[in-house]
């Protein structure tokens, strides 16, 4: 088989997909424990930082540990319970930016959306960091200083395993998954059950030296403290809200298969956190330069462990932290999932480019997914990959997502208070609610000058950049309903000429022109009318093509791919009726894909095949001020194409039309 481009493009990237095989979409739907290891793995990796934090901010008063390892798990499992409510709702996807934008409207959608964007880049981020931390707390010290390329380079290899497929990750990293649950169940049930005397009187201990310090400090003091840690480790409840923001990933029936992944990730997280933080307590763990208090723990918890008389603490803990950093990097690759099908919706709605919404031959969003792996690799770079730094600046996004989610829950909710069925759903949002807002407002106020300003700046330019795009398409699509009614006159006038009985014939041996066109008419019957006055009689013959790009919006839900067939057929009839009403012989022709550049390309070589004396028309916008963000927002589809068929000995003319 020859060297080509195409063929190392498939050996790189795999097989391409079709979109329109009824396999193709159960292939790459997850079912609940794929979602359980590729969505959920977010959510049960934040214990391997989520703990520490919250800990290590209690400042030595360590007594106060076993109360927040309960209110952690409560908090788990309250803040699943909500989402489910979100899943239910919204089964097609989009989580928290269809919840705000559905619920509190379009700019508080672009708000959540833009907190979810930056959340997920972080979470790529921070979970490759603390993945590197723990693969770095079994080797001296001196290597600490190649932490951020070792990052670098498993965000690059991450990136590509998602540009070959997600399900292709997920299964490449599921043995990893797996060893992650069965070694740190056995290292906690075994630290806890080592330390079992010391548990009958851990609750009572507690509450004794908590009221000897509310008595020397008072009880305001204590609760601030005990809430502070509490905030801090809101890293430990990142990752659940991934699940309603990956929906149309998931198997038939989707609501069921939600709902199992939550409560799946609800489960694992809740009992590794706090049996993690029981852990730290009992065993009275310290942090130690160069390793991550986990990694402080495993080591004491393992110190007598022997087969056949040999110790094999440090192997069991290596093995142990090579399947951490192993979840670590799965649970980034939830952002390479998640963060671009965000991306894919608010490009839909405009508030991002349209190429964020195509998919590629392997039907993964590729455009997002190189975006969120170089942002992560920024990220890294810019925090050094410092762990704490990261996790401040990623919990913030992530409550101030599911604040804005659990606000346009809450207020559906309130809608409803008059049914007694549903005030149990009422009562578990709106607690929801006071517990997100309250981490919010004080890691926000806690750790400002530390790092939150810094992902309160990088939020809210993504806000704004989101606005100015949605203000550019909104300008073009008036000027292009303005040119429609301009131009309709002369096409699609209200009193069309009566078609005639016979269609005029279309006779292959005449000279062809053929029109690409696009959803709006506007460039279509710009290009149609300026070729009529350009060249005169010249054609007699008169085809119009188009091409459907299947993009997440039609694929994730199959009423919108039959829409937009319907659709697009309906406005090439227009084009021919036009014709046929005025004796120009004429016929339409329309092809699909994900691909629109090898679609018309495919499509142009049918039409030349039917007709060999074409020529290809096609409009390009033009603007006044034309620039690098123009570029962007508008892609150059039509030189590629121009570019394609020239190679091939066809002829395409560019028409410009000005907006």
């Amino acid at each position: 088989m020859p060297l080509t481009t195409s063929s190392i493009k498939r050996a790189l990237m795999g097989k391409p997909l079709d979109p329109f095989k009824s396999d193709t979409r159960h292939h790459m739907a997850l079912i609940t424990f794929f979602a359980w290891v590729g969505i959920g793995a977010d959510g049960l990796s934040s214990a391997n930082y989520g703990p520490e934090e919250a800990f290590l901010a209690l400042a030595g008063h360590t007594h106060l540990a076993i109360f927040l390892a309960i209110v952690t798990a409560f908090t788990v499992f309250l803040i699943a319970a909500a989402y489910t409510q979100v899943i239910e709702l919204f089964p097609n996807g989009g989580g928290g930016y269809r919840v705000a934008t559905t619920m509190l409207g379009p700019k508080t959608g672009l708000v959540a959306g833009a907190a979810l964007l930056i959340d997920y880049v972080l979470t790529i981020a921070i979970s490759i960091a603390s993945g590197v931390d723990a693969l770095f707390s079994m080797l001296p010290l001196g290597f600490q200083d190649y932490k951020l390329l070792m990052a670098l380079l498993v965000a690059g290899i991450l990136t590509y395993m998602n540009l070959r497929g997600m399900k292709e990750s997920i299964r490449f990293l599921l043995p990893i998954f797996l060893g992650f649950i069965a070694t740190h169940t056995i290292l906690i049930l075994w630290g806890i059950f080592d330390h079992s005397a010391g548990l009958t009187n851990l609750v009572p201990n507690a509450v004794n030296e908590t009221q000897t310090m509310a008595g020397e400090i008072g009880w305001f003091a204590v609760l601030a403290l005990f809430f502070k840690a509490f905030s801090l480790g809101g890293g430990t409840y990142t990752g659940l809200e991934a699940v309603s923001n990956s929906m149309n990933n998931l198997a038939e029936p989707k609501v069921r298969t939600g709902k199992a992944t939550m409560w799946a990730v609800a489960f694992s997280l809740a009992l590794v956190a706090a049996g993690i933080i029981t852990m730290y307590l009992l065993w009275d763990v310290q942090k130690v330069e160069g390793e991550t208090l986990n990694a402080s723990a495993f080591k004491l918890v393992t110190a007598n462990w022997e087969v056949f008389g040999v110790n094999i603490s440090h192997e069991f803990t290596a093995i142990s932290l090579l399947f951490a950093a192993g979840l670590l990097f799965v649970a980034a690759n939830t952002g390479f999932i998640a963060g671009p099908n965000v991306m894919a919706l608010m490009a839909v709605d405009r508030w991002l480019p349209h190429m964020f919404s195509a998919l590629s031959n392997r039907l993964v969003t590729k455009n997002g997914v190189m975006l969120m792996g170089g942002m992560a690799v920024g990220a890294l770079m810019a925090t050094g990959g410092e762990v704490h730094l990261l996790v401040v600046m990623y919990s913030i996004n992530v409550f101030l997502t599911f604040t804005l989610s659990l606000a346009g829950i809450t207020r559906y909710r309130w809608r409803e208070r008059k049914n007694p069925k549903i005030w149990h759903k009422l009562f578990v949002v709106v607690l929801s609610l006071i517990v997100c807002a309250t981490i919010l407002m004080v890691t926000l106020v806690e750790k400002f000058s530390y790092g939150a300003w810094k992902t309160v700046v990088v939020t809210g330019a993504i806000i704004a950049l989101g606005m100015a795009i949605r203000r550019h398409y909104e300008g073009v699509r008036a000027r292009m309903s303005e040119i429609e009614k301009e131009l309709g006159g002369a096409m699609f006038g209200s009193t069309p000429k009566p078609m005639p009985e016979e269609k005029p014939k279309m006779d292959p041996r005449h000279p062809t022109a053929v029109f690409l066109v696009g959803g709006s008419s506007a460039p279509g019957m710009h290009t149609f009318l300026w070729v009529q006055r350009l060249f005169p009689g010249v054609f007699k013959n008169f085809v119009f093509a188009s091409v459907g790009e299947i993009d997440t919006e039609e694929f994730s839900d199959e009423a919108n791919w039959h829409t937009l067939r319907r659709d697009t057929k309906a406005m090439l009839k227009q084009y021919v009726d036009y014709c046929s009403a005025r004796g120009m012989p004429a016929t339409y022709y329309h092809d699909y894909g994900t691909d629109v550049i090898e679609t018309v390309s495919r499509l142009t070589e049918r039409i030349s095949a039917d007709f060999p004396h074409t020529v290809f028309f096609a409009a390009k916008l033009i603007f006044e001020k034309e620039n690098y963000f123009t570029q962007i927002l508008h892609n150059q589809t039509a030189y590629m194409v121009q570019k394609r068929l020239h190679t091939k000995g066809q002829n395409l003319i560019i028409m410009p039309m000005k907006v």
